[in-house]
Order: structure tokens, then C-alpha cells, then sequence
């Protein structure tokens, strides 16, 4: 690993003071905003990526500056390692040291196109495999429970509890149904469903438009929701918004997120838990039943193939183990 504290400028990234934590030099933490600007803009990220991202961008930069390191020219592979075997040190997780990669990559590629940096020294940087880390699935009568008890459960019979017993029971329809991720169910507007052709257009990562076909239990759903429930709690908030919340806005992530996990909770026998469960659980039962790898694919809105197949996996796991249940030679 290379130290810059003997090349120019080098020294001016530490603190006179040695007990106190080193500053990142202001010609680092500048190329932040344009990197920023070009995962929003260009590459269409998502809020979430972006945000880590940057962090992972910055805890580079925080490490640089404890090495005296101040010029982008000094971040060579060998640094590049270093800092990556501090972060493994310190317990990261594969995948957050995976990702982290990723972003370092992503950050000097584009730091190369705009001249910041002369070579992209994490081109050679190699990241640990990510843990492949089989998700939660519920069996099929668990899901009929859900939604059996979504359609029945109701704790108080006030209207606003009866609203949002109609919305949670439509919103647990629709994610099963669908494979929606828990930002683009909550992004759905009214004029986004198609109640004829029982298809809901959604906006992906990467701001990426799909439609995506629904059945007729997770349509009865919505339109209970439509004709009793969202009249209820509709005001001058809610705009063309499909899910509201209690106040009359927009349904947030946070909020459906805790409908979806106090469902699941009622069920008592899954360690599953929040919305990404659903989708699971809606991909592997459509790969059960027959669907085709990439229409499974094209539903879930994967950009790759391979996440898609993870998925496959899961089924075969699940066959593994019915097969040791059940073969006497298991």
C-alpha cells in the first residue's frame, strides 16, 4: 500500500492535533455532489443506491485521509486493498463488502470519463462473493391464512379501523399477486390500474416503466378498498394516490411495511417478515407452478437474469427437501 504523507499535499489531509480524527481533503469530498448528480441523473438510480453509494464513497475518503492521502492519484490499488481489508476486519457483512466495491468501481470509472482520475485502479479490485442467502417463503396454505385473515380480521368496526382493514387486506393482495417491490406499490396511482385487463403499471428502478397482471382476488381486494375504504380516509392530501395512509396522504414504505409485518406476525409460525416476503413468496410459487424463468423475470422487474434465479434455488431446495421426507432411499 502506497502513503501519501511524503508526496505534495499529502500532509494537509491530517489534523495538527493527533488525537483527533484526520480531516478528507476539500479536493476529495468536491467530487461527491457530481458523483451524486450522475447516479440520480444519468445511471437513474434509486434514492436508496444512491444514498449508499455516496456512503460507501465517503467511508473511502475517511480512510484515505487517516493515510495522509489527499490526491485522487494516490488512490492505487494497493490502497484500494488495504481499505478493503480494513472493512472485512471490521465484520462487514460479504455483501455490504461487495457492494462497497461496486461503488468504488462505479465512483473512479466515471472518475476517469471526467478526467478527475487518469486510470480506474478498482477495475483490478476484487470483491468476496456475496453470501447467496435463501429468503423466506411462506407455504401456500400459510399465504391463504394471510390472506383469509386479511379479509376477516377486523379489531374495531369504526370507520377509519374498517378503512384501513380494506387497505391493508389490498395492499397484502396486490404484493402477492404481483411481486411488487414495497416503493413501487406505494407509487401506485389510480389511474395506473387497469380494472378490465386486471394489470397495474409501476415505476422500477432505475425509473424504469412496467405492467404487471394481477389476479381477480387481489382486484375484488382494491376495488373494496376503491368503493369503501379509500372514500374514508381521502382528503385534499391524497391527490391520485391508490394506498393512503391514516391522515389521508400517500400511503409511505414505513406504513406499509407495518401492515404487511403485523399480517405476518398474526400467522405465528414463519420467520418471514415484511413486504420483500411477499415478493418472494410470489416468485418461487409462480416458478412452482410452471411460469417461465424470464417471464418471472420480465414480472419482478430484475434487470439480470441471475437475481431472477435465485429464486430457482429456492424450488429446488424445497423439492431437496420433500424428496428426503419422502424417498425411502433419501
Amino acid at each position: 500500500m502506497r502513503v501519501a504523507s511524503g508526496q505534495a499535499g499529502g500532509m494537509d489531509a491530517m489534523q495538527s492535533n493527533p488525537g483527533e480524527r484526520p480531516t478528507a481533503a476539500p479536493a476529495l469530498v468536491a467530487a461527491l455532489d457530481g458523483f451524486e448528480r450522475h447516479l440520480r441523473l444519468e445511471r437513474g438510480r434509486s434514492a436508496h443506491t444512491v444514498r449508499a453509494y455516496i456512503g460507501d464513497v465517503r467511508s473511502l475518503i475517511a480512510s484515505a485521509a487517516t493515510q495522509g492521502i489527499a490526491r485522487w492519484e494516490d488512490f492505487d490499488l494497493g490502497f484500494l486493498r488495504w481499505w478493503l481489508g480494513e472493512q472485512r476486519e471490521s465484520g462487514l457483512a460479504r455483501s455490504t463488502l461487495a457492494r462497497r466495491t461496486a461503488a468504488v468501481r462505479t465512483f473512479l470509472a466515471w472518475a476517469r470519463r471526467e478526467g478527475i482520475v487518469e486510470s480506474n485502479a478498482a477495475a483490478r479490485l476484487l470483491a468476496p462473493r456475496a453470501e447467496r442467502v435463501l429468503p423466506h417463503v411462506l407455504q401456500r396454505p400459510q399465504v391463504d391464512r394471510l390472506l383469509e385473515q386479511s379479509a376477516d380480521a377486523l379489531e374495531d368496526d369504526d370507520a377509519t379501523a374498517t378503512a384501513r382493514h380494506d387497505r391493508d387486506r389490498a395492499l397484502l393482495e396486490l404484493l402477492y399477486a404481483t411481486g411488487l417491490r414495497v416503493g413501487e406499490l406505494v407509487g401506485i396511482d389510480l389511474d395506473d390500474v387497469d380494472h378490465d385487463r386486471r394489470t397495474v403499471r409501476v415505476i422500477g428502478k432505475g425509473d424504469k416503466e412496467r405492467t404487471v397482471p394481477f389476479g381477480v382476488p387481489a382486484l375484488d381486494a382494491v376495488s373494496d378498498w376503491l368503493r369503501r375504504g379509500r372514500p374514508v380516509l381521502a382528503n385534499d392530501r391524497s391527490g391520485r394516490a391508490l394506498f393512503l395512509g391514516l391522515r389521508g396522504g400517500r400511503l409511505g414504505q414505513r406504513q406499509a411495511r407495518d401492515a404487511v409485518a403485523r399480517a405476518l406476525a398474526r400467522l405465528g409460525d414463519t420467520a418471514a417478515s415484511g413486504p420483500h416476503a411477499l415478493r418472494h413468496t410470489a416468485a418461487t410459487h409462480l416458478l412452482d407452478g410452471g411460469a417461465d424463468l424470464r417471464a418471472v423475470q420480465e414480472l419482478l422487474g430484475h434487470s439480470s437474469l441471475n437475481t431472477t434465479q435465485l429464486y430457482t434455488h429456492v424450488s429446488v431446495d424445497r423439492l431437496r427437501q420433500s424428496y428426503q421426507q419422502a424417498h425411502p432411499r433419501a
